[in-house]
Order: structure tokens, then C-alpha cells, then sequence
């Protein structure tokens, strides 16, 4: 039997799905929705290639009491700037929670993704940062590094940003316009201990495979997010960092243990205190967060299927209010 599928193209998207507080809350539901320990999510399909300098992650998630879950097929190749082309591409299916029919295709380019993404560091800021964040670092120059420091930017309304980059014009180039986006001091620091002495909140969103954040350059009162390694071959944080931090708060253990920051501690013989907490049980009380203000707080984002489910059913929902996307009947 013939049934609707909905094709969602990425100008709608975009026009549905802005980087705001809505966005943001929707995200902070799926990880409290992962607390619950309801959620069916299997683990990251994850493969690299390294002949491209490219690797592909595939993420799903059912959340009960939605009516759809979705697939995301999620490339980066991160040498496609050099010909011009985004180093992020991709998309997400929707399927039905109850006869998986297909019900949206949304072609977004890795836009929902970005999206998710960076809000996923806003919600870790809200639950794990200091109260009063002056000043937000952020280490990494490409499009999640721009986007990160705006949503944080909702939840901890901060003053003053400083980038760092292994490239001090791409720095330049990020600072002036999150200065012209958010209307705030931002200036490029080619010295990283310097960027982290200076900030209350740093983000990192790098590829790296070498830390870029030492163990010395803590101090009380910080708070970092680490988003870029999803990877095992990738490493931003000095692992003595992660052993001496007074909490470090996992998306999902599972997954940082194997992909994240947390690999590389493991690997180093420095995690000795068992299984970390996880960002939803912090954020719903099952877990302590942070206890003063004087704390050192860790958060390891590797990016969650419940994360892709979440806000693919809030654009859907968001599309089909406005009347957006083009219904093939298949």
C-alpha cells in the first residue's frame, strides 16, 4: 500500500530549526530521556577513512512517547574546504515508532546535526558551568566552533570570547564574526594556556588527534566541554586533566569509553574511580553535578542517537507547521 513520505530540504530546515533556547531544550529532553534508561540506542556505526582524511558516523535511537525515530548518516571529510565544499555533510530518516514506514527524509547537509550538536554543549554549560562565566574560550576555528559558542551563549551569557587555532588568521576570521554575531568582545590568542588562564568556560571542537588542552593549565572555577573526539583515533584532553578534574560527566559512557575522551584515560592506566556519570542523570538529579563554584567540571560530548531522534521529531514537527516540504506518495 502506497503511503506519504515528506522530503525536507535544507533552506526549510534551516528556516525551521534556528540555534535557539527551543532547539536547545529539545536537546536537553533526549538526554534526559537517556537517564530514564528507556531509550533503545545502539552503539556509533563508525567508520574512518583515511585515503580522504574522511570518516562516516551512523546514530539511532527509539525514545518512548515519540512517534517516529530517526537515522542519521553523518560524513565528515576534512579535507573538502581545500576544494571549496563543507567538511560535514549528511542526512536523516525518519521512520515510524509503530509500522517503520519511512515518514521524512531530510536532506539537511549535516545543518540538524550542527544544530543538535552545539546545543548538546549548551545543555552541558547550563548543568555544569560556573554560575557567572565572564569569559568563554574556544579552541578550534571551523563551524562547530562558531556555533558552540552561541549556544552557550544562551545559557551563560558571557562578556567576552577568545579563539585559538592552530591557524591565527582562521582565528581571527572566527573571533570577528562571533563579535558581530553576538554583539561581545572576541579576539584571536595564538598562546592556548593563555586562552584557558583567561576563561571560565572553554570549548574544545577540533579533530585532533594530540591533546591541545594540557593537565596544568586547570584552574578552579572551569569548566570545559569537550565535543571533537568521536573518533579512536582522537584525543583533545590531557588525559591527566580528565584524572584530575573534581567531576567529569559523560553523554554516554559507552560511547566515551571507546570514542571519546574517556578512551584515552583508560588507555593512559588514570581512571581508577569507576564509571563517570552521564550529562542526563546530572541534569535530572540522579547524579551530583557541579558542587561549587570553585570546581574544575569535564563534559565528553561524542553525540548521541537520542540526540538525532529529538531534534529530527521537532523539525518535523516544526516543517509541517509552517507547511514546508514537498509529499511524495510511494
Amino acid at each position: 500500500m502506497a503511503h506519504d513520505i515528506v522530503i525536507l530540504a535544507e533552506k526549510e530546515l534551516r528556516r525551521a530549526v534556528p540555534l535557539d533556547l527551543a532547539a536547545i531544550d529539545i536537546v536537553e529532553q533526549a538526554f534526559a530521556a537517556l537517564a530514564t534508561g528507556e531509550v533503545i540506542m545502539p552503539p556509533i556505526l563508525s567508520m574512518a577513512i583515511p585515503q580522504a582524511n574522511g570518516e562516516i558516523d551512523v546514530k539511532t535511537a527509539y525514545i518512548p512517547g515519540l512517534d517516529g525515530f530517526a537515522i542519521k548518516v553523518s560524513p565528515g571529510f576534512f579535507d573538502n574546504p581545500k576544494i571549496g565544499l563543507p567538511s560535514l555533510n549528511g542526512l536523516m530518516i525518519l521512520l515510524s515508532a509503530k509500522t517503520g514506514l519511512v515518514k521524512a527524509l531530510l536532506l539537511d547537509n549535516g545543518y540538524l546535526t550542527d544544530v543538535r550538536t552545539a546545543a548538546a554543549g549548551a545543555v552541558a554549560a547550563r548543568h555544569l558551568a560556573p554560575a557567572d562565566v565572564v569569559t568563554a574560550g574556544v579552541m578550534g576555528t571551523g563551524v562547530q566552533a562558531r556555533l558552540q559558542i552561541e549556544a552557550a551563549h544562551f545559557v551563560r551569557p558571557f562578556r567576552r570570547v577568545i579563539v585559538w587555532g592552530r591557524e591565527l588568521a582562521k582565528a581571527e576570521a572566527c573571533a570577528a564574526d562571533l563579535a558581530a554575531r553576538l554583539g561581545i568582545k572576541a579576539r584571536a590568542e595564538a598562546d592556548p594556556a593563555r586562552l584557558v588562564a583567561e576563561s571560565q568556560l572553554v570549548i574544545t571542537t577540533t579533530p585532533s588527534r594530540e591533546p591541545i588542552l594540557k593537565a596544568e593549565w586547570l584552574h578552579p572555577g572551569l569548566h570545559i566541554t569537550a565535543m571533537g573526539s568521536d573518533q579512536e583515533e582522537k584525543n583533545e584532553i590531557d588525559p591527566r586533566a580528565l584524572a584530575s578534574a573534581d567531576l567529569y560527566v559523560c553523554d554516554r559512557v559507552s560511547q566515551c569509553e571507546k570514542l571519546g575522551e574517556l578512551r584515552s584515560v583508560i588507555a593512559a592506566g588514570l581512571w581508577t574511580t569507576g564509571a563517570p556519570a552521564e550529562l542526563g542523570a546530572v541534569l535530572t538529579g540522579r547524579a551530583a553535578g557541579r558542587k561549587s563554584e570553585s570546581d574544575v567540571t569535564i563534559s565528553d560530548l561524542t553525540g548521541t542517537g537520542a540526540q538525532d531522534t529529538a531534534i529530527a521529531t521537532f523539525a518535523c514537527g516544526r516543517c509541517e507547521d509552517q507547511g514546508a516540504g514537498t509529499v511524495m506518495n510511494v
